[in-house]
């Protein structure tokens, strides 16, 4: 990650002339994305290992030695159609938080010998910024000197980061449910980065913009039925459709999921969706019942001011009655207060 640091500084001390160069970044570098990766290991069930990766990393060096790596958080790949899904929705929530940064400022000092040794092994300290917390770390890297113009830089190991650490706890247990499997709270870490020195005159600018890029195993156009059904009981547990309380007002909040759930429903075409509202048991049945009703008209006539005709959409009020859990808990009582999303035909 902040293997970027490296990177650069890697660059300069392979390019003739870098000791006496003005600045060792003259000119910038810029990550080669088909020759770089991001991996990261997760565990379930205490000892089943998957490996997934992002499709899409871009990254920048710039003249003054900043290194930035940007992980598009939706190109999620674990090879499984729905489980990206689940991993952007519930994990991710990729609709608040896109992408996951890494910085580092970058010493060419420390690399002053990679031109005669080619092959080196550092520690970099890096700073992450994912699901909007932002933590300094640091990994053992190697960095490999490929030619003047191009190096390699690989974790040593992978490295470990805690789900508590990055707010990450909450997603963890809506994938558990939804997956219904144990989850390991952490996930390790490695990357294989490689960068090429910019054309002079043509610096890429460093950047932390959303990189628009297409999603890992993500269909254009159109989701099938299976596809669409699938997606639509995924974001019913990703309880981020709020209101004001005892209201049928949308928060704010709300906003980015429904702005997502609008991109899906417009992408199945011809069917015709169930928005249903439930609550917890505090109150009068009576009472609840309208309001969870108030609750998802509210959610269909956003949908509908976006575009998507009434005809398609079929709003109900459960009230109390269909809990997801006891509704002994606070933390209960917040899992029933959800909006579910369901085809109809």
């Amino acid at each position: 990650m902040r293997i970027l640091s490296s990177l650069t500084a890697v660059f300069l001390i392979c390019w003739p002339g870098f000791l006496l160069a003005q600045s060792p970044f003259e000119n910038g570098w810029q990550l080669d994305q088909t020759a770089s990766n991001v991996t990261y290991m997760s565990i379930k069930k205490g000892h089943i290992a998957e490996a997934n990766s992002f499709a899409t990393v871009n990254g920048q060096i710039s003249e003054d030695g900043t290194a930035v790596l940007t992980i598009s958080l939706d190109s999620v790949d674990t090879k499984v159609d729905l489980r990206n899904v689940r991993m952007r929705f519930l994990f991710f929530e990729t609709f608040l938080h896109p992408q996951a940064v890494v910085t580092a400022q970058l010493d060419s000092a420390v690399l002053e010998d990679l031109t005669t040794l080619r092959r080196k092994e550092i520690t970099l300290p890096f700073s992450l910024s994912l699901h909007g917390v932002k933590a300094d770390l640091s990994a053992p890297v190697i960095i490999s000197l490929l030619s003047n113009d191009r190096i390699n830089v690989a974790t040593v190991k992978p490295i470990p980061i805690l789900t508590k650490d990055f707010g990450l706890e909450p997603g963890r247990a809506k994938l558990e449910e939804a997956a219904g499997v144990a989850i390991t709270p952490l996930a390790i870490v490695s990357l294989n980065l490689t960068f090429d020195r910019t054309t002079p005159g043509s610096a890429p600018p460093v950047t932390t913009t959303v990189v628009t890029a297409s999603t890992a195993l993500e269909a254009e156009g159109d989701f099938d039925r299976t596809a669409c059904v699938g997606r639509f009981e995924i974001l019913s547990r990703t309880g981020s459709i709020n209101f004001a309380p005892a209201a049928a007002k949308l928060e704010p909040s709300s906003t980015a999921l429904l702005d997502t759930l609008y991109d899906v429903v417009s992408r199945c075409p011809g069917l015709v969706i169930e928005i249903a509202g439930h609550t917890d048991s505090q109150g009068r049945a009576a009472w609840n019942m309208g309001l969870s009703e108030q609750r998802a008209h509210a959610v269909a006539e956003y949908l509908e001011h976006k575009g998507i005709p009434e005809s398609r959409m079929n709003v109900a009020g459960y009230g109390e009655t269909k809990p997801l859990v006891p509704n002994n808990t606070v933390q209960n009582r917040a899992k029933n207060r959800r909006i579910e999303f369901s085809v109809v035909n």
